[in-house]
This record gives C-alpha cells, structure tokens and sequence, in this order.
C-alpha cells in the first residue's frame, strides 16, 4: 500500500493530521494536472495552476472518501474540470451584464407627478386635511417636505406598511381634489 493511500485511509477515519501529510505527497502530480487542464483553456485565462490546485485541493478533502491514488486523482481531476466550468460561466455572465445586481426601486427615486399649485395652495389643503385627517396630513408631511420613503414615513407614525399605502393614496387624492377643485 502506497504513503498516499494510507493516508487517504487515514482521512477517511477522521485524522486530522492526515490531511496535512497528503498535500506535499500530492501537489506536484495536481500541479501538473492543473497546469494540463489550464493549457486546455482559452488564452486569457485568469486563473493560473496553483490557485486551481489549491480550490481543487480544499473541495477534495472534506467531501469524499477515496478508495486509493488512482480514485484520489480522477476525483481531482473532476473537481479542476468543474471549477474551470465554474469560472468561464461566471466570466461569461459577466459578460452579458452579470455583474448587474437588481435594485429595487424607492418611491422617491421616481418622480411623482407634482401638484400642479404652489406650495402655499399644498399648505392650504394640508391644514384642511389636517383638521379632518390629522395622521394623513402628517404623513403627507413626511413623504413630501421630509423626503422620507412610506415605509420609513409609517416607522415614525408607527403605522403599518399596508395601512400607510392606504392613507398615503387617501391623502394624494384628497389633496388632488382639494386643490384642483
């Protein structure tokens, strides 16, 4: 039986040291490995023989149990050949605006169509609201002259999300008809 079978033996029962004896044993056998597979790939590739050992080397390890050398390098082999497939997808996702991440879009991000009167007329209407809906006029206030986003408008009140949807398109609508007439 080979040093590395034995030590592969030995990792399959939980040594912990056995690890740290297989690498010097195996690295230059995975380096060459490596460096086949790398040649294999497209010019331009940005990752190189050694950092493709090493990823192969840490996914070989913990996952599986091996029953000699032979089984050990095919394995490796395997994990280099998915971590090479694993790179190029992302490289090409990138290309096609994979680095994009989704944003999700604030109410005060998009423009809200503005009240076509000034703000003394807005004032106006939001003391009448105000003497008939104090919490929407409040909450006006808030969206309007304080920037703030209706979630983070209802966490001051201390309104749910729902509810603070409800009185916010009461107000707007409220305060349309009031000043428009």
């Amino acid at each position: 039986m080979s040093d590395i079978s034995r030590i592969l033996i030995a990792i399959d029962e939980g040594d912990p040291h056995a690890a740290e004896q297989l690498l010097p044993l195996v690295y230059h056998e995975l380096r060459r490995l490596a460096a086949a597979q790398i040649a294999k790939e497209k010019p331009g590739q940005t990752l190189d023989a050694t950092a493709l050992v090493h990823e192969a080397y840490l996914r070989l390890v913990g996952d599986q149990q091996f029953t000699g050398k032979r089984h050990f390098f095919a394995a490796a082999a395997e994990a280099m050949r998915r971590i090479l497939v694993e790179n190029a997808r992302r490289k090409d996702s990138l290309k096609r605006g994979g680095g994009l991440a989704r944003a999700d879009i604030e109410e005060r991000e998009i423009p809200q169509p503005e009240i076509s009167e000034d703000v003394l007329a807005l004032d106006r209407a939001l003391t009448k609201l105000a003497g008939t809906d104090k919490a929407a006029a409040e909450l006006v206030q808030l969206r309007y002259f304080a920037g703030l986003t209706l979630p983070e408008a209802a966490q001051v009140l201390g309104l749910s999300s729902r509810t603070a949807g409800r009185l916010w398109s009461y107000a707007r609508a409220w305060l349309r008809q009031e000043i428009e007439g």
